[in-house]
């Protein structure tokens, strides 16, 4: 029997547009890109032209900081363009898929087989190393480093998150094989987190890993809030973490001797029509997914992610590197008369001010509106509500701003990312951006101690 960690802080925010467990008809992406932006710390040094052809696998660009670590095309194609911004910061690499899907070659085995070096060494020149995150600071993991533990989240419990059993059944060969080179890369073992629910479902017949159980509200399947409840994070301890789908990145590389960068989403929100699941290329243009797909009874905001973490996209910008879901929800641009005085009795709030408490199981169709602007740091106690670890949120915060580096090593911001801190910016009555604080203050950290 796994063990079980019920978890009783949290907030489930229940909104419309879960998607239906069936598959869309497929589409080809016309065009894929990757974009350095979604590496934290990343220095890209540009490998491609313009005009010049390549196949999946082969490499786009690498991290100047890290030379080993290559950055590779998700399908064959030809590269259309090398988008720049302001100080001709590098956005994204743009590359029109061919519809074939070629592949470099790689050496096709049983992991099992192979040293820890030569697992490495597949990883890093098929471009499956980025995949691999490492805490503290939620950046591309050291090809130097040896991780105490490997840790993946079986299930996701963000607003409208795909489901991750139904996206990985019959991938049960790859997914163990997978595991199975992973395994050589740490001394410690595979940790992963599923809800109670699955305990007799895809991860059960599973070798090579430990389960635990994680019952509550989100965040419970974010794989941080489960590290810190099983090996939480001292200072100079480095753990790893990885996607479920994104292992099968990696047995089929190994599998197949190719790279093949093909994974399941999730489109989901209230403005979609019919949200559901999609196999697309990894970094797929969003413009054929979304294209037909929305309402359009307005204007909408799309988000590549869910909406407490996932980021602001157009509808012909590119699927982020480490997302699973495309979320649509109406804009939130207007002002709403006597604004918080209003009964709002389609509203979903924390608080027992609104209704939305009386009805457990209703769904609500929200939007981006902020409802009200950036005030004063309050003290509430609202962050520790829906924040299921043993730090101190608003004082980690305050750290952060007044840059004292011990504080915020006493504080916990080696257990931390953006993602586990999302619900606290949702509840906060002041408004404050608790994620790029944290962010700011993880940059900081790295500038001064080093990653």
């Amino acid at each position: 029997m796994s063990k079980v960690i019920n978890l009783k802080r949290g907030l489930n925010i229940r909104l419309k547009g879960d998607a239906e467990k069936v598959l869309g008809t497929s589409f080809e992406a016309d065009k894929v890109a990757l974009k350095p932006t979604d590496f934290p710390g990343l220095a890209p040094k540009i490998l491609v032209k313009a005009g010049q052809v390549v196949k999946a696998g082969e490499p786009v660009f690498f991290d100047k900081n890290n030379p080993d670590i290559l950055f590779t095309a998700p399908t064959s194609g030809e590269v259309v363009a090398v988008n720049r911004g302001e100080r001709r910061r590098v956005l994204e690499i743009v590359i029109k898929a061919d519809g074939k899907n070629v592949s470099a070659e790689f050496t096709k085995t049983d992991p099992q087989k192979l040293s820890r070096e030569e697992i490495k060494e597949q990883l890093k020149i098929s471009g499956m190393w980025p995949f691999l995150k490492q805490r503290p600071y939620g950046t591309v993991a050291k090809t130097e480093s040896v991780p105490l533990h490997i840790f993946i989240s079986g299930f996701d419990s963000a607003p409208l998150a795909p489901d991750y059993e139904f996206i990985l059944k019959e991938q049960t060969s790859a997914f163990q094989t997978g595991i199975n080179a992973l395994s050589k890369l740490t001394d410690g073992q595979i940790q992963v987190g599923i809800r109670p629910d699955q305990s007799a479902g895809f991860f059960s017949g599973i070798k090579n890993i430990g389960i635990t159980q994680f019952s509550g509200p989100h965040p419970a399947g974010n794989v941080g809030i489960q590290i810190h409840q099983v090996s939480p994070i001292s200072k100079g301890d480095i753990i790893w973490t990885i996607s479920p789908q994104e292992v099968i990145f990696i047995g089929r590389l190994f599998e197949t001797g190719k790279a093949d960068f093909t994974k399941t989403i999730a489109l989901t929100g209230s403005e979609v029509t019919s949200p559901k699941y999609y196999k697309v290329i990894h970094g797929t243009s969003l413009s054929g997914l979304l294209k037909k797909a929305t309402k359009q009874e307005g204007k909408e905001r799309y988000i590549s992610g869910n909406v407490l973490t996932g980021a602001q996209v157009d509808a012909d910008d590119f699927l982020g590197f480490y997302d699973q879901q495309v979320t649509v929800i109406p804009e939130g641009d207007y002002y709403e008369f006597l604004g918080w005085a209003m009964p709002r009795l389609n509203k979903f709030s924390i608080s027992h001010s609104y209704f939305s408490w009386l009805n457990p199981k209703k769904t609500y169709k929200a939007d981006s509106n902020l409802n009200g602007e950036e005030r004063a740091y309050v003290m509430t106690g609202q962050y520790d509500k829906v924040l299921p670890m043993d730090i101190l949120p608003v004082y980690l915060m305050k750290a952060i701003i007044a840059e004292d580096i011990d504080k915020m090593e006493q504080l916990g911001i080696y257990e931390v990312v953006e993602e586990d801190l999302a619900l606290c910016e949702y509840v906060c009555t002041s408004k404050t951006e608790v994620q790029r604080i944290l962010r700011e203050g993880i940059n900081l950290m790295i500038k001064e101690l080093g990653n």
